[in-house]
């Protein structure tokens, strides 16, 4: 028989195990192509301006690249350790381990490349429903069309052609560091039972316990204001970092194992057929796979927080946009505002018209809140804009201030002290005031209050003695806000239009709060976007490798469960351990990496929106429902095995 002839049999032969060699192959390509795609489509040329979409698909392809790479490479090992008896025996017959070598390249090359192929017109068949998405969530308006990119072919080629020569490297050293009689145990070779487990390895399980709770308990007080400098800042992220990493390691290496035999100790080492098909193959083989376990963990957590965070801000575009900006639209100049109201009445359009002066001065707000966080205020003086009482129908007695505008990330920085004095300063006095309380919702844009303090309310009486002692360096005049709200917002698009056919000139400051959500939804749907994508894939490869991983652990244990049958176990018997081991070894890895982001998201999620609950347990929820896809795959497989057993 020629190589050739074998090579053809091979294939032929193998064609139960290639199926999931040449699923991953096409899975990545399709995935790699379809993104790329988006890089080169016409359609994306409506996003410049106020983002760089291609820029943003290119810099998100690299690490699409590692991933695909990574998961290529663990389905490739998987392929090659099933072969490995049969690697044996052409040894034994004396074939070289070089003509070994070619063939398994020459194998792996048609699979390869003949995957490239159909896993590339998967990715362009689905880049224009890809593009469409995309599309819809940044909301620009433009045509898609299925559009073949040669570049990103010629770019999937190039990657994948990288990635096929890494893993021929990685045959390579495999086939010359192995014997023949190594190559006959390393398809069946199992993991190390401990039957006791150390004292050692017991605190070791309680350390790692304790070193997740510890990161967890910092990551809630990251924000709360305990920590006031930019290095204190740093520390703590990195602490919880290595908190949480060493702590997932050691919960999968030792943990797991030290709650099980509590389990088991309580039992008095009376299990039955289910436990011990569960418990017993989790705990020995869960501390041999931890550091993978642990990356996944790790990487989910990470994915999971970060789609969450940039859905929140995506969640939270039209409530964020109104905070922002009180009204419709927003003008700082009479004539103006003025042009604009007459042409909103000559096109039929009613609206309700706000006016508000506003003054800025100096203020000392040292007594009313920590002025010393460096993470959010410097000095113990800052700029501050102030309005009138009368102004927004509020009665504040003539020695007293109230606050409004401020948003959750500034009431967590600066913890603002009830029934304190602040002193606003003027060019030539300093009027004492005290601080009743402060609220959300902002009177006027966020422009006058540059974002970083609240807005101070006063009586009238004040605020007109303040009127006539301003600072020329701050504010040389008073200067007012105009807040135009339209009545019926069916008409607001039409109004919108009408504020852009405006001839504002250069000086003239104005905002549209469509305009303004519609920047965010533009730029946040972008990320959200390609974290999603990002995230979806790891999911999928995630999944696709802990799912390999079970198959392979099947056919480890097909003798154990030849033997259960023969002693008179129903398939029933033995599936319901099967279904409570995948329970824990999908479930596990989900459940950690879901608290992971839970803690990581809570601590700072107010910097991103106005909305946590809602767009969080979206995320979580369909990360839970897609993952757990692949462990009812795993258990169909384990019922195909048991069937097959007897």
């Amino acid at each position: 028989m020629s190589i050739n002839q074998l090579i053809f049999q091979n294939l032929k032969a193998n064609i139960k195990h290639y199926y999931l060699y040449v699923f991953a192959l096409m899975f990545s390509v399709a995935l790699y192509f379809a993104f790329v795609t988006l890089q080169y489509d016409p359609a994306l040329d409506a996003t410049k301006g106020s983002i760089k979409g291609a820029a943003a698909l290119k810099s998100a392809s690299i690490l699409l690249i590692a991933i695909v790479a990574i998961f290529n490479l663990y389905a490739n090992n998987i392929f090659v350790k099933r072969r490995s008896k049969e690697i044996g025996l052409l040894q034994l017959i004396g074939m070289t381990k070089g003509k070994i070598f070619r063939i398994l390249s020459t194998e792996n090359f048609i699979l390869y490349f003949g995957s490239l192929v159909v896993g590339a017109f998967i990715g362009f068949s689905v880049s224009k429903l890809i593009l469409m998405v995309l599309l819809q969530i940044t909301g620009v308006k433009a045509d898609a069309t299925l559009h073949f990119s040669v570049q990103a072919f010629i770019q999937s080629i190039v990657v994948f052609s990288s990635v096929y020569l890494l893993i021929l490297l990685v045959n390579y050293l495999f086939i010359q560091r192995q014997t023949i009689l190594s190559l006959f145990h390393v398809a069946t070779s199992t993991e190390a039972k401990v039957k006791q487990m150390s004292k050692t390895e017991a605190i070791l399980g309680f350390i790692g316990l304790c070193l997740v709770l510890l990161g967890y308990f910092v990551s809630s007080k990251l924000f709360s204001g305990s920590i006031t400098t930019a290095p204190g800042l740093l520390s703590g992220m990195l602490f919880i970092l290595a908190s949480v990493i060493i702590g997932t390691y050691l919960f999968y290496k030792e943990s797991v194992r030290l709650i099980l035999n509590v389990v088991r100790k309580r039992k008095n080492g009376y299990l039955n057929v289910q436990e011990v098909l569960s418990l017993a193959s989790i705990m020995y083989r869960m501390k041999s796979n931890a550091l993978l376990l642990m990356v996944i963990t790790t990487v989910s957590a990470l994915a999971i927080g970060l789609l969450s965070l940039s859905y929140i801000t995506y969640y939270s575009v039209e409530k964020t946009a109104e905070r922002n900006l009180p009204a419709h639209f927003s003008v700082t100049e009479r004539h103006y505002a003025e042009s604009f109201t007459q042409a909103l009445d000559a096109s039929g359009i009613k609206h309700r018209d706000t006016t508000i002066e506003v003054i800025q001065i100096k203020a000392d707000l040292s007594q009313v809140m920590d002025t010393k966080n460096e993470l959010y205020v410097g000095p113990d003086v800052n700029r501050m804009a102030v309005i009138s009482d009368t102004t927004i129908g509020m009665d504040v007695a003539a020695n007293q201030t109230y606050f409004t505008g401020a948003n959750d990330e500034m009431q967590k920085f600066l913890q603002f002290k009830p029934n304190s004095q602040a002193k606003l300063i003027t060019l030539n006095a300093t009027i004492p005031l005290t601080y009743i309380g402060i609220e959300e919702q902002s009177y006027i844009s966020r422009r006058f209050s540059f974002g970083s303090l609240p807005v101070a309310v006063v009586d009238d009486s004040v605020f007109q003695r303040m009127k006539q002692d301003l600072d020329p360096e701050i504010q040389g005049t008073s200067s007012l806000y105009f807040g135009i709200d339209i009545v019926d917002e069916k008409q607001l698009e039409k109004a919108n239009q009408l504020f852009h056919d405006e001839k504002w000139g250069d000086r003239a400051t104005r905002d549209s709060r469509q305009d303004m959500a519609s920047e965010l939804k533009n730029r946040m749907g972008l990320m959200m976007f390609i974290v999603g994508f990002l995230g979806l894939t790891f999911l999928i490869t995630s999944g696709c490798i802990l799912y390999f991983k079970q198959m392979d652990e099947s056919e480890d244990e097909k003798s154990s469960y030849t033997i259960l049958r023969k002693l008179g176990f129903t398939q029933s018997d033995l599936l319901k351990g099967i279904q409570v081991k995948q329970l824990f070894n999908f479930g596990i890895p989900l459940i950690v990496g879901l608290v992971h982001s839970y803690f990581a998201i809570q601590s700072g999620w107010f910097f991103f929106g106005t909305e946590l609950w809602t767009p969080m347990m979206i995320v979580m929820g369909l990360y839970t429902a897609l993952y757990s896809v692949f462990g009812v795959l795993s258990v169909q497989h384990y019922r195909k095995v048991i069937k097959k057993a007897l």
